[in-house]
């Protein structure tokens, strides 16, 4: 085996990317139609989420940031 073969790892890499791009955006779209966070504001949130996209930012979001309406 000569290197990283991609193509065997690339149906276990789609439904993570697909799964990611869809936490992303439902979270903007949380971040963005809602006006009040338990900590921080909007702009730490989109900045949290674009930076941590990697699940990391939008699941702090939904534990941390996101206000019970």
């Amino acid at each position: 085996m000569t290197g990283l073969d991609l193509k065997e790892y690339l149906p276990f890499i789609i439904p993570l990317i697909i799964a990611e791009l869809i936490l992303l955006a439902v979270t903007l779209r949380h971040i963005f139609t809602h006006d009040t966070y338990k900590h921080g504001t909007r702009t730490l949130w989109v900045i949290v989420t674009i930076v941590g996209m990697e699940f990391i930012g939008p699941i702090l979001y939904f534990l941390i940031g996101k206000d019970e309406a």
